[in-house]
């Protein structure tokens, strides 16, 4: 047995109390500064008001002015914060945490550096001077916070510079339900789990289309959702390429963006996009949601553009991601870009 604190009490920081209450760790649960109203109703039943689910039995509730009653004797601590939440995790919390507590995220995000180059969270922390004696960690794969917390089976990825600690993590979470495989990938890992929230708002701007021709209650499409699922794929496939990570991680992307395009917030904003609404007008009618796929669109198309400008990739090769951008941040209206994912195979 071990004891994890989890900081950040969101809807996954908040689920991976489930596998490791299954066996039979001490679990801290610590709100971050904005999940006050989350940590005051589970210190009265349990009950997760975002995640809607009751949490298990024995967690303990601590506010984030709190933290430090949480770390006391802790083995592990979780990052739990979304990627808004990165650089105050960067700036506040890291200095105050011992060398020797491993850190295990569970962020999927990615920040573009001037070179084009594209770093996961636990290489950004590492970069920094209160990160470079740290020993950082992180979960990757097809895994969706309420589907966890109903305990159904998934498959993720622990990846980090240990192979060692990375299978006494897994012996710490893995369950019936839980399954985990070690990979001293980092960059692989994260990068492809990162890379799907840009793809599933793409895949889903079909959904909307749909939707705009037969109504909301219309007849579902599923040739088009599939073709740009595909084309997300290969075009994944060579942003996996570009930033060095092992090709085998397309399967840890691929399955997260199936989850995504099908579970995940994304695709509402994905949705609305295609029936025709504005950028703006998506993102105000889902005021409060938090959309990691905006900012990983973002950032991840950014760095495109820069590896283009420099010659070291081609435009042709990411129509899908381009367009993405050009609509939540060039104005541009939803004309997916059919023709351009066509290609000629001779062997």
């Amino acid at each position: 047995m071990a004891v994890i604190t989890i900081l950040g009490s969101g809807m996954m920081g908040s689920a991976m109390s489930y596998p490791a209450r299954a066996n039979g760790n001490e679990v801290r649960l610590v709100g971050s500064p904005l999940d006050g109203a989350i940590i005051e109703g589970l210190k009265k039943d349990d009950y997760h008001i975002t995640l809607k689910r009751t949490l298990p039995k024995g967690v303990k509730y601590y506010y984030i002015d709190e933290l430090s009653q949480a770390l006391e004797g802790a083995d592990l601590l979780i990052s739990g914060v979304s990627s808004f939440g990165v650089d105050w995790f960067a700036n506040e919390i890291l200095p105050i945490l011992p060398d020797s507590l491993p850190i295990l995220g569970i962020t999927k995000g990615m920040f573009d550096m001037e070179d084009g180059s594209l770093v996961p969270y636990p290489v950004y922390y590492k970069s920094l001077p209160q990160g470079k004696n740290k020993r950082f960690y992180a979960v990757g794969g097809p895994c969706t916070s309420y589907e966890l917390a109903d305990l159904d089976p998934t498959e993720v990825a622990f990846c980090g510079d240990d192979i060692e600690t990375l299978r006494w993590l897994k012996g710490l979470f893995e369950t019936d339900f839980y399954h985990i495989s070690p990979s001293t990938d980092v960059i692989g890992v994260e990068c492809a789990v990162a890379m799907k929230n840009a793809y599933a708002l793409g895949v889903t701007l079909a959904v909307g289309l749909a939707q705009k021709r037969e109504g909301v209650e219309g007849k579902q499409h599923y040739n088009s959702q599939a073709a740009l699922f595909g084309e997300s794929v290969r075009e994944m496939r060579r942003l996996l390429k570009m930033t060095g990570g092992g090709d085998d991680n397309i399967v840890l992307g691929a399955g997260d963006l199936y989850v995504t395009v099908f579970g995940g917030r994304t695709r509402f904003i994905g949705t609305l996009l295609g029936r025709g609404l504005s950028f703006e007008a998506a993102m105000e009618q889902l005021k409060g949601v938090t959309l990691e796929s905006i900012v990983i669109s973002t950032r991840t198309a950014r760095a495109v553009r820069r590896l283009i400008a420099l010659g070291k990739a081609k435009a042709e090769d990411f129509p899908l991601l381009l367009h993405i951008d050009d609509i939540i941040n060039g104005g541009a209206e939803v004309n997916i870009p059919w023709a351009a994912f066509e290609t000629e195979t001779i062997l």
